[in-house]
């Protein structure tokens, strides 16, 4: 054990981030810190650092053992380059050569017993310069640096000129470059794109110390951890596995608790119907019966039925009508800045239904793209047509479309007049904008803030084609996936621009990737765009100067074996989110039909309503229906948890 925090506690008034919450970091081991945005993941890293103070308990770091730190953000010191920023955590290695370099001067000068103590020092600083690796320095930070992005005609961009995203990048290199015996990263991934964050997974599962990891990126998790330690509600828990083996076992166990306690409230309904029954039979024996099975009820311990799962954000998308099966149309589109060319002559097309992901490395050119289609910008040249019936929805990660002088308030309603009031706040609240929350002002919004508003307007646009420049920025994972499963749900077109593999995997039926200034086309999701991508690359460089048509490159013939394998495969995912979809909506219903019989049983013992004869009997027929409902629920519910 390299880590350990026990029966930490912290909390901000009557706010409770944590209670009693304990768990360790095996020495080499990778694991991740999960949780919604404003659970306490990134107190909990401060905690461990000392730079939050605690309310009680202890963090052990194992003697001797140093540990590394990376914020969200980060101040760097002005005047140094990039590479002279980074260079400067290998400061010791530098000053060590430096030192054996003047010792190789006096030595030309020396004699004697003089020379034989200089020697001495000299071959004792030369092994601790071969040990800590100081001939591979240079080419380690080299190494680095491009791995996160950088390329060496960035290397001499001074540091306070670069954004908050190239200054944690700069300080993620400087961190990695320390090698502490503990990485503590708070969202390392935020700022890279898919190459950089690939080269960090490989770093990372190699890294011969410990790490802790908060992050969002749930593909990035699969990969590297191997243990993740959630906290919920103040509560901390510890699962073995990556991010897919927690939130299966999480939702393996909720729902054998929830199996639990639903079989638990048939018996009892079952029980309590029997002695109902057989005290209305008015007999000694019947009612003997009844009050021994009343003993027996008293006997069972109630299971608590589990909490539903926190879903904040209420996001439906459905398009006001069909569009015509010809979405879009791209011919011959160019577009470059100044000498740099983005993309140079592509065609592709969309189809209704569709939903095409575009990836690629940053500043190639994929937010322009959809700025064009949008008609936010020019292109140089080429066209663009869509189709008949098609309304754009448009999804901006940097907002432009919000209106920084409005209030969240005057933003749906200057844009959707004709919905009321009550309309635009129940709208709001749906995305957890509620009371004086509403009348903030866009300016003075958090990227995460702007991005709900920015969901909110998407939805009320009833749009059947949407285009998303990186939707599931500043999303927590639980938000990600509710915006994933109304994708999924959405009978319409989307294009969408996303660095989240996950998202891509999970929302993706063919993806466009922009490399060496057009589009490779690969049909269906990011797994088999990795399984694909070599070979398709390697036919493009060999083709690609025959024709630039993405649409002309498949990754399989249509009647391929690969192809229906991948259908196959795209259909069980189907019925496994309908069956998913159908099992929430249930477990709401039912929750919706006990709280009201609770309700029923309050409104009865009021005594306007038990004086009430007529009122009595409408109360009573609908907990009786209710019950009729619930029975039929419980055994819904266990046929689609056994499917």
């Amino acid at each position: 054990m390299i880590l350990a925090c026990h029966n930490i506690n912290k909390s901000f008034g009557e706010h409770v981030i944590v209670h009693d919450g304990s768990f360790h970091i095996e020495e080499r081991e990778k694991a991740a810190l999960v949780g919604i945005n404003g659970a306490g993941k990134s107190t909990i890293l401060k905690i461990i650092m000392g730079e939050e103070p605690m309310d009680g308990g202890d963090v052990i770091l194992a003697k001797g053992k140093t540990i590394g730190y990376l914020a969200q953000h980060q101040d760097l010191l002005p005047g140094n380059t990039i590479y002279e920023e980074v260079r400067s955590a290998r400061a010791d290695i530098f000053a060590l050569e430096a030192q054996i370099r003047a010792i190789e001067e006096e030595l030309k000068h020396l004699s004697g017993d003089a020379l034989k103590d200089r020697l001495d020092t000299y071959n004792r600083l030369q092994s601790e310069f071969e040990d800590k690796n100081g001939y591979a320095c240079e080419s380690e930070i080299t190494g680095v640096l491009k791995g996160l992005g950088f390329t060496e005609d960035d290397f001499s961009k001074q540091t306070d000129t670069l954004s908050g995203g190239q200054k944690t990048r700069v300080s993620l290199g400087k961190l990695l470059l320390t090698k502490p015996d503990v990485l503590l990263l708070d969202e390392p991934t935020n700022h890279l794109d898919l190459n950089s964050v690939a080269w960090l997974e490989t770093f990372l599962m190699n890294y011969p110390g410990a790490v802790f990891i908060v992050s969002h990126d749930r593909y990035f998790l699969n990969r590297v951890v191997t243990k993740v330690v959630e906290i919920e509600h103040g509560e901390i828990r510890t699962y073995l596995g990556n991010y897919k083996a927690y939130s299966a076992k999480k939702q393996q166990i909720r729902d054998a608790q929830l199996k639990e306690y639903l079989n638990q409230q048939r018996e009892i309904r079952h029980q309590q119907a029997v002695i109902e029954k057989l005290r209305s039979f008015n007999r000694e024996k019947s009612i003997r019966r009844a009050e021994s099975r009343e003993k027996m009820l008293e006997k069972i311990t109630p299971v608590d039925k589990p909490a539903e799962t926190v879903r904040e954000m209420h996001l439906t998308l459905e398009p006001a009508y069909t569009s015509g099966n010809d979405v879009l149309s791209v011919e011959g589109l160019s577009k470059q800045f100044d000498s740099q060319v983005l993309f140079r002559d592509v065609s592709f097309e969309i189809k209704r239904g569709e939903h095409v992901a575009v990836i690629g490395d940053n500043g190639t050119g994929k937010t322009t793209l959809l700025k064009i289609l949008n008609q936010v910008i020019r292109a140089d040249s080429g066209s663009f047509t869509l189709g008949a019936k098609v309304k754009i929805g448009y999804y901006d990660q940097e907002h432009h479309v919000l209106h920084d002088e409005k209030t969240i308030f005057e933003e749906i309603s200057d844009d959707y007049p004709s919905l009321n009031n009550t309309q635009i706040r129940n709208t709001l609240a749906a995305f957890q904008f509620t009371g004086d929350d509403v009348f903030k002002e866009i300016r003075a919004l958090s990227g995460g803030e702007k991005g709900r508003v920015s969901l909110a307007k998407l939805m009320l646009s009833e749009a059947n084609f949407l285009i998303l420049d990186e939707p599931t920025n500043h999303l927590d994972i639980t938000s990600k996936e509710i915006l994933e499963e109304a994708l999924n749900s959405y009978s319409g077109t989307v294009l969408y621009v996303s660095h989240d593999r996950y998202f891509i995997n999970q929302t993706a039926s063919r993806i466009l990737e922009l490399v060496n200034q057009t589009f490779v086309n690969y049909i269906g999701n990011y797994d088999y765009y990795l399984e694909k991508k070599e070979e398709l690359t390697r036919a493009y460089s060999t083709s690609g100067s025959q024709s630039r048509d993405a649409g002309s490159f498949s990754a399989f013939s249509p009647i391929s074996e690969s192809k229906l394998s991948w259908q196959e495969q795209k259909e069980q995912q189907a019925k496994e989110r309908k069956r998913k979809n159908d099992l929430k909506k249930t477990e709401e219903e039912i929750s919706r039909l006990e709280d009201r019989n609770s309700q029923i049983d309050h409104e009865l013992t009021l005594e306007e309503v038990y004086s009430n004869s007529v009122k009595c009997q409408e109360l009573s027929t609908e907990r009786a229906e209710n019950e009729a409902r619930l029975e039929e629920l419980y055994e819904l519910w266990e046929g689609l948890a056994e499917e």
